[in-house]
């Protein structure tokens, strides 16, 4: 089966590991005539299997490890960037010198001096850059603010994020930058809160309409690290917004089981629950019986794409991760995550390699948004009596 000849010209970035899923959507979006994959950027061209999908080719995009080069070359109106971080800032800023619109996959930059240079050459160029955090698509979340605005559950009191999901020991030798928090003298910041479960932190932080960098007022994060890497992998953060909003995210890859992740807005009449990843929504209030929604989710490329033919906002502009950036930098300049002692977990073996299992953190995340406290307030004899704090 052919594929269509139509659509904007996109080149995609890293087309295996998480690319892979651009990929997928690419194609979806190829068949329907929206888009057109003009080039895929990698250090090893992908084969024709990996160029089909349920029997469909993309035909014969230009394959190079040549980015600037194949910008050029295809003519693409779109980059698809997902590539390590340490190298998301100059990709972008790659394709915004000459003219190309980008999706770039997050965390939006691995340093604040990073991410405000992106701005500064965004502005320059006049080329509009969109975030990856699909969960920011979801229709989901301006439902929620609509309840939140007509005071279904009173006044908030608060927003809990609970994630814990399972990571065994190979996804941090996968590639050289898994877990790093530098990688030859680069920033990286591959932590469990800045890039696995980031769309915890920047889901709250939309929902509580707090998401520009001077959107925080205070922060504090208790690190915390199981498995032998550099960076964070068990992580409780504690943020105010400027709002006086107090938010929680907990969040681990040592979790005994994977559960789907959640935010918990607290009111004073009731709370919200929100699954994300579903796009799923459960009422809970003191006078009422609970209600349960699920709801749509726009495609944040597609939402790019009506953007530039002036049929849509942008959801995800650089400018609305500045919180979330203001919590990578306080991240990456805090103190190395701390080793748990040997005693704090156990290993299991997995389908691929061995896991790392913190005891009790399943339990400990979830009450964490439940009661908007960190670890060392709940009671983990593993945790540090204080955190590094900022304050604005």
């Amino acid at each position: 089966m052919s594929v269509p000849d139509a659509g904007v010209p996109v080149v995609l970035a890293g087309a295996r590991g998480h690319g892979r899923w651009h990929l997928r959507n690419l194609h979806r979006l190829q068949q329907a005539g929206l888009v057109r994959l003009a080039g895929i950027c990698e250090l090893k061209p992908l084969s024709d299997e990996e160029l089909s999908e349920d029997g469909v080719s993309f035909g014969r995009p230009e394959q190079s490890e040549d980015f600037a080069g194949l910008l050029e070359r295809t003519g693409a109106r779109i980059a698809v960037i997902c590539t390590p971080i340490h190298t998301h800032a100059d990709l972008a800023l790659t394709a915004a010198a000459r003219g190309v619109h980008i999706l770039l996959e997050k965390p939006t930059a691995p340093s604040y001096a990073e991410y405000e240079r992106l701005l500064a050459g965004l502005d320059e160029s006049g080329t509009v850059c969109q975030i990856g955090f699909q969960s920011l698509g979801s229709h989901a979340v301006e439902a929620i603010r609509e309840l939140i605005a007509d005071d279904v559950i009173g006044p908030v009191r608060g927003i809990g994020a609970a994630g814990a999901w399972v990571r065994d020991e190979a996804y941090y030798t996968r590639a050289p930058w898994a877990g790093r928090r530098t990688l030859d003298g680069r920033d990286v910041v591959d932590g469990v809160l800045t890039n696995p479960l980031a769309h915890a932190v920047a889901t709250a932080l939309r929902i509580d309409g707090s998401d520009r960098a001077e959107d925080i007022a205070e922060l504090e994060v208790e690190q915390f690290r199981a498995n032998d890497i550099e960076a964070d992998d068990t992580t409780c953060l504690r943020l105010r917004t400027a709002r006086s909003t107090p938010v929680t995210v907990a969040v681990t890859l040592c979790a005994r089981k994977s559960a789907e992740p959640y935010l918990l807005i607290h009111g004073a009449r009731g709370r919200i629950t929100f699954w994300y990843k579903g796009d799923r929504v459960l009422v809970q209030r003191t006078d009422q019986g609970p209600v349960e929604t699920v709801h749509g989710r726009t495609d944040l490329l597609e939402n790019l794409v009506a953007h530039l033919d002036g049929r849509a906002e942008l959801l995800v502009p650089p400018r609305r991760t500045g919180a979330f950036m203001r919590i990578v930098e306080h991240v990456r300049t805090a103190p190395l995550p701390r080793l748990l002692p040997a005693e704090a977990w156990y290993s299991e073996p997995g389908a691929n390699a061995p896991r790392r299992i913190v005891k009790g953190i399943d339990g400990l995340v979830a009450s964490s948004a439940d009661t908007l406290s960190t670890f060392s307030e709940l009671g983990a004899s593993w945790a540090l009596p204080t955190a590094e704090v900022y304050s604005r």
